[in-house]
Order: structure tokens, then sequence, then C-alpha cells
């Protein structure tokens, strides 16, 4: 039995059931936002009120199209809705974390680890790092030119 409540009570199965739950509340809002805003735009614009009535007889059954055509605005617009207001802007964060991450830290070069990019020795095996590319690039002065486009000639160029 403690094993069970230790199983309940992990991060990992609790935030999972918070998931679940906004996710069946974020299901209703966009039922509701699809049968009573999106479809009857649509059906304004193409003269037919309610989708779900759509059929078309095949011998003496019914083919009911219509349902299967709010089904398939329903899939889109839940699909749209996700990309556009979970993943386009996770991705968009993650970018960013990667991108700070990627200025903060570097990999040793002998145990690959990550450590801090102004580190000189590596905390992990102690190896003597050397300074990171970044740093070393930014020592270099770099001149613009006069003229856009035409870059100036260095003093090492000339000889």
């Amino acid at each position: 039995m403690k094993g069970f409540r230790a199983f309940l009570l992990r991060g990992n199965v609790v935030d999972l059931a918070i998931a679940v739950v906004i996710g069946v509340a974020f299901n209703n809002i966009v039922q509701s936002l699809v049968k009573d805003i999106i479809t009857p735009l649509i059906a304004a614009a193409g003269g037919t009120p309610n989708f779900g009535s759509l059929t078309f007889p095949i011998g003496k059954t019914p083919i009911s199209y219509g349902l299967f055509l709010n089904a398939v605005i329903t899939f889109l617009i839940v699909a749209a809705v996700m990309y556009f207001l979970l993943v386009a802007p996770m991705g968009k964060l993650l970018a960013f974390t990667q991108r700070n991450k990627e200025a903060t830290e570097r990999e040793c070069p002998e145990c690959l680890s990550l450590i801090p990019a102004k580190a000189t020795r590596c905390k992990f095996c102690t190896a003597i790092v050397p300074p990171s590319a970044p740093a070393a690039a930014a020592a270099t002065v770099h001149q613009r030119p006069l003229i856009p486009g035409i870059t100036p000639r260095r003093s090492a160029d000339r000889q």
C-alpha cells in the first residue's frame, strides 16, 4: 500500500492528472467555439445553418457527411489552437532558454560535462580548460566599413 501511495503522490502522476482535467475543460471550450461560432459563420457563407443535417443517400441508406464535416472542422481548429497557443510559444521559449544556456555553459573537452563558459578548470574532471571561443572572438576588434559593402584592409593584409 505504501508503494502505491508513493506512486500516486509522485510529481509525474499528479501533473498528468491536472493536465487531463485541464485538457477536458479546454476541449469543452473548443467544442463550443466550433459549434456556436465557427460552424455558423461557415454555414452563413455556404448557406447551410447546420452541417449535422447534411446527408446524401446511397440506395435507401443516408450517409451523414455533415457530422463528419463538423468533426474535421473541430479537429482542425483544435490543432490550430494547440499549435499557435502552445507548441509555437513553447518552441520559442525553449530556443530562448537554450540560447541563454549556450551563452553561459560549454562542454569540457576532456569529460564532455557542461561547465560555466568562463571556467578555466572543469569541476568534474579538474582538467585545465582553454578559454571559450566566443570569449576569444570578443577580444578581437572588428572594424566597421566606412563605405557599405567595402571592407577596410588591415595592416597585415597590405604586406
